[in-house]
């Protein structure tokens, strides 16, 4: 009778458990209105820049594990525009991804509005403007998500979460930027180092408790060091990813790239610099906010605290030292180290090359010599109406062949359920930011030199966390491992948007040649149509 009992009761606690999280996938509706100002930012002049309801940056986009986000976006910039979720994996949904190879964009004075799902994700992102240099301007925000209150998190409430968008800034503007890229000269060294948040530049806080930190780096070519003067950065999250609970002094942060920290105010009551600065850069740029104790008198006293600058082995053997949580649950409740990635042989290699070769007398970058063009029709409605003379699938080789670098709309087949290796090799003299948009990876090597296949006999197969944004170090290879487990047409591309802009992008055509919508969502009733789709048709 007892266990009858318990077993009755169990049943009724799992049901109610379902029915909560089902309640919990709530709709969230906005409407953004996308419009032009002019202000000061950085320099002797006020430049154009891009507001979303008025703000800059952007409103602080919040919600819940599967929340479903209804998003009308009313453009009314002279000039079409989109805005991409960076880290959302739009899963079975490539459709609302918001970058010219899934969307066509929002001409002016018109409106799209986006429908995703923040399916099995929590964590810090960003979204920003994928158009053109847009993103020079503006148009950026912050997005996090937080866990359904049926999952635990790996740490204790904080007293407060603060947002902290950095990164380097251009006085001259999208347009201008814009006009250098066309000219066929690269991105020039930026002209300041902003720090962005809504809830600074004083962060307030009481002795003795512990606060988030939500940074990213919303900047369009530099990484920075950050850090807050006499506390430590304990690292509890990476875009998605429950880490362990490490402590630094500073943390690099890499073109495209977010962290979520705690810190405890446990230092004597005054107020305390907070500081970026840049890094693998010959000038230093830094900006500073501050930490302020909520019962001090006593401000901020020079100086500030230094970081590192040019040293990149203490880079690397900071990002060798994030490791995954393995017995911390993420979004969903079974643990993260359940999934053992490290024991599957990957389907194939792929090893993609970065460079910056000249092409018609003009800079460009490309992927394994091809530099990428978008096409007027996007590559995910080509697909979907079956339109010739779009693209073609493996436009774009999974090694570098050594041939002259080439133009082309660049896009490379895989199975859906392939798992992959991807090595980015970085032969130049730079540092590297690579994302992929639909998905996580795990990132298992970092190495100087040219990958081999001996370099496997380095990686992580055990604790490697998952993220969606890697850095690749100067004449250096970064390896991940990524389980294609999301049909659609996703964006691989250099995170740094110079670099995207002028080509080093490509697409990665995610694909089972059976229809199914246990795979993928149908194509939207209220999608925009351009180019060589103008006039089909679709439910």
């Amino acid at each position: 009778m007892g266990r009858a009992v318990l077993l009755c009761l169990l049943a009724i606690l799992a049901f109610w458990s379902v029915d909560v999280a089902r309640a919990e996938d709530a709709y969230k509706y906005y409407t953004w209105t996308i419009t032009y100002a002019t202000k000061w930012v950085l320099g002797p002049e006020d430049q154009q820049i891009i507001l979303i309801n008025g703000q800059f940056p952007g409103p602080t986009l919040e919600a819940v594990t599967n929340d479903n986000i209804i998003l009308n976006v009313v453009n009314k910039l002279d000039e079409p525009f989109l805005l991409t979720w960076n880290g959302i994996k739009q899963r079975k949904n490539s459709w609302q991804d918001g970058v010219l190879g899934t969307n066509c964009p929002i001409p002016p004075n018109s409106n799209y509005t986006y429908k995703f799902q923040t399916k099995d994700e929590i964590g810090s992102y960003t979204y920003f403007p994928s158009t053109r240099m847009h993103r020079a301007a503006g148009g950026f925000g912050a997005l996090n998500l937080y866990a359904r209150s049926v999952i635990p998190v790996p740490y204790a409430k904080p007293a407060g979460d603060f947002t902290l968008l950095i990164g380097d800034w251009y006085s001259a503007g999208h347009t201008g930027v814009q006009k250098i890229l066309d000219s066929g000269k690269p991105l020039p060294f930026p002209d300041g180092f902003l720090l962005h948040s809504h809830d600074g530049p004083t962060f307030t806080g009481d002795q003795g408790k512990t606060y988030m930190f939500r940074v990213s780096n919303i900047g369009l070519s530099t990484s920075f060091n950050f850090r807050i003067q006499g506390h430590k950065l304990k690292l509890v999250e990476v875009e998605g990813s429950h880490v362990l609970q490490n402590t630094y002094d500073s943390l690099d942060i890499h073109v495209g790239q977010s962290v979520t920290v705690l810190v405890t105010l446990d230092q004597p009551v005054k107020d305390y610099y907070i500081v970026a600065n840049t890094r693998f850069t010959e000038t230093v740029y830094a900006n500073t906010a501050v930490l302020h104790y909520s019962n001090s008198e006593i401000p901020v006293s020079a100086p500030a605290p230094d970081g590192p600058t040019t040293e990149v082995g203490w880079s690397i053997d900071q990002a060798r030292s994030f490791r995954w949580n393995l017995t911390s649950n993420a979004a969903r409740p079974n643990p993260q180290g359940s999934f053992h990635y490290g024991k599957i042989t990957p389907s194939r290699t792929i090893v993609l090359a970065n460079s910056a070769p000249i092409i018609n007398g003009k800079q460009r970058y490309a992927v394994n010599g091809v530099s990428h063009i978008n096409s007027d029709t996007p590559l995910k409605l080509a697909d979907y109406f079956n339109i010739p003379g779009v693209f073609s699938v493996n436009s774009i080789q999974s090694a570098p062949s050594g041939s002259d670098a080439s133009l082309a709309t660049s896009v490379m087949g895989a199975s859906l359920h392939e798992f992959i290796e991807v090595i980015f090799q970085n032969n130049e003299d730079t540092m590297q930011s690579w994302h992929l948009d639909g998905y996580d990876f795990w990132v298992v090597g970092f190495g100087s030199g040219q990958w081999t296949q001996d370099s496997r006999k380095s990686y992580n197969l055990v604790d490697a966390l998952t993220r969606h944004t890697t850095q690749v170090y100067p004449k250096s290879w970064t390896a991940i491992l990524v389980s294609l487990d999301n049909q659609g047409m996703w964006n691989m591309r250099s995170a740094m948007w110079g670099r995207q802009y002028l080509g080093q992008q490509f697409y990665l055509r995610v694909y089972n040649p059976t229809p199914s919508l246990a795979n993928e969502y149908d194509i939207p009733s209220n999608a925009l149509l351009c180019g060589k789709a103008v006039g089909r048709t679709h439910p």
